[in-house]
């Protein structure tokens, strides 16, 4: 019995060894794989909700659209009107919303992380407090998120964003727009603003949350990636996990990206996040804060304390977050009206 026992444990670890060494080289002859664990564009959470009734999760002053940034690609999009519209709103079309863009406040683009849709619930909860404080807020699902149709692709996304971009700019006058981008979204983000700098027509302000410096420094350094921690003193862990990464053109470049973006910097991060370290926000920052395209404008970093418990996604939950955005958008508001 005992050599019974012996011969079925060895079978295992040789089992468990075999797919140790197998997996590397399954990630690295299938870069989709990395790709799919970068996106998550297949994690729908909350499951069960209808993203065609915003008012379903308490946004009774929003509007779904759907946009078409290319031929076989559509994209679902919210749009939050400020608070103080909110009676107004109510009941009404569209057009109705796409005029009110042009009413003199101010607009947000909203870009979310990886995993969910634009009705995951600390999103909602991010909408509701940037309304209440008197912006538009306007977000969307990437092609391959949520409702929106298409495959998810770098590129695809910032195009995406740029379109949405362009759709807001044509309906808001003169009135500010901010961009905002959470975790893979400030990948997005500044994709998007340097793409905006570069043809002259930069947003009035950038906010990332939670960002990285590039895709391959934040999938190193991720607690949660299963291959970081079982693989990290694998012998050519670059090269079976990262590169694969680079391979599938994935590449949210944050450092590089700062070097061109001529706009103010907002960076906010939590210093308990588990799922982007704040140690790479800080990095980001450094790298914008000494960048020359930045000497005109103003480029800040708030880190919010262990204590407060915001990890990765509650940065909302700030009493100070009005005053943070008052006290930095007012003076990027000043710079636009002067």
């Amino acid at each position: 019995r005992r050599y019974g026992l012996w011969f079925r444990l060895r079978k295992l670890i040789l089992w468990l060894l075999g797919m140790y060494i197998a997996i590397p080289f399954l990630v690295k002859l299938c870069p989709a794989i990395q790709a799919k664990l970068v996106f998550l564009n297949f994690v729908r959470v909350p499951y069960f909700i209808d993203l065609k009734r915003p008012q379903d999760q308490g946004l009774n002053h929003t509007c779904n659209y759907y946009l078409q940034p290319e031929e076989d690609v559509t994209i679902g999009v919210w749009h939050t009107v400020p608070a103080a519209l909110w009676k107004n709103a109510h009941g009404k079309d569209q057009l109705w919303f796409e005029e009110a863009l042009g009413s003199s406040y101010p607009v947000i683009l909203y870009l979310h992380g990886n995993a969910g849709t634009r009705g995951g619930d600390h999103r909602v909860e991010l909408y509701k407090v940037l309304s209440s404080l008197g912006y538009h807020v306007v977000t969307f699902d990437y092609r391959g998120w949520g409702d929106s149709v298409g495959s998810p692709s770098e590129r695809g996304m910032t195009y995406d964003a740029l379109h949405v971009f362009d759709w807001i700019k044509a309906r808001s006058g003169d009135n500010p727009v901010y961009i905002w981008g959470h975790s893979l979204g400030t990948g997005v983000a500044t994709n998007l603003v340097r793409r905006l700098c570069e043809r002259e027509t930069p947003p009035d302000a950038l906010i990332l949350e939670s960002p990285f410096t590039n895709i391959r420094e934040e999938a190193r350094s991720h607690p949660f990636s299963v291959a970081s921690t079982i693989y990290r003193y694998f012998p050519g862990f670059d090269w079976f996990f990262l590169d694969p990464i680079t391979t599938s053109g994935i590449k949210f470049a944050n450092d590089e990206n700062v070097k061109y973006i001529s706009c103010s910097l907002l960076i906010l991060h939590a210093e308990d996040d588990p799922v982007v370290p704040f140690h790479l926000g800080k990095k980001l920052y450094n790298i914008a804060a000494t960048s020359r395209s930045f000497q005109d404008y103003k480029v800040q970093f708030v880190p919010f304390h262990t204590d407060l418990g915001y990890r990765h996604k509650y940065i909302y939950r700030s009493p100070e977050l009005p005053r943070i955005l008052r006290e930095f958008l007012g003076k990027s508001e000043h710079e636009h009206h002067h």
